[in-house]
C-alpha cells in the first residue's frame, strides 16, 4: 500500500479492491493511526506503507508468510492466511448487529450474496425482534 492511499492527518484510507471489487474510504481508528505514524517515523522516506528491512515494499507473499507465522506461534490447529482477516472482519461485523447492506459497502462486495455469509451464523441477526 502507499502512502498516497493514507491521509494520517483525516485518519483515512482509501482500499483498492481486487476482483472487481468496490473501492471505498474506511477512518482508521486511534491505536492503528498511531502504530501508522510511528511507522512513518521509521521510514520517512519511503513511499510504502509496509517495508522490507531494505527500505523496499513488502510483498503479498512475504504478508502471508508472516501471517501464516503468526498462526503457528498462536498454535493455531489449522493453517492461517490473509484472507481469514477479512472474513473475521465480516463475522465480527454481523456479530455486532451491523446491516448487511452496510456490510457489504464495508467488505467492497459488488453482489451482497458474497456478505449474506456473514450474517447467516450471527444469533444477533434476532436480537431486535422482541422487545422485552
Amino acid at each position: 500500500m502507499r502512502w498516497e492511499q493514507i491521509d494520517l492527518k483525516m485518519g483515512l484510507v482509501h482500499v483498492v479492491r481486487l476482483k472487481n471489487g468496490l473501492a471505498s474510504t474506511h477512518p482508521i481508528r486511534g491505536p492503528e493511526l498511531r502504530a501508522l505514524r510511528e511507522l512513518r517515523r521509521d521510514y520517512p522516506e519511503s513511499p510504502y506503507l509496509f517495508v522490507t528491512e531494505r527500505g523496499g515494499p513488502m510483498t503479498p507473499a512475504t504478508a502471508r508468510k508472516l501471517i501464516a507465522r503468526a498462526g503457528e506461534l498462536a498454535k493455531l490447529p489449522f493453517p492461517i492466511h490473509p484472507h481469514m482477516l477479512r472474513h473475521s472482519v465480516g463475522y465480527k461485523l454481523a456479530n455486532e448487529g451491523h446491516d448487511t447492506r452496510s456490510i457489504q459497502q464495508y467488505l467492497g462486495h459488488r453482489n451482497i450474496t458474497h456478505t449474506v455469509r456473514y450474517t447467516e451464523l450471527s444469533p444477533e441477526r434476532f436480537k431486535s425482534f422482541w422487545k422485552d
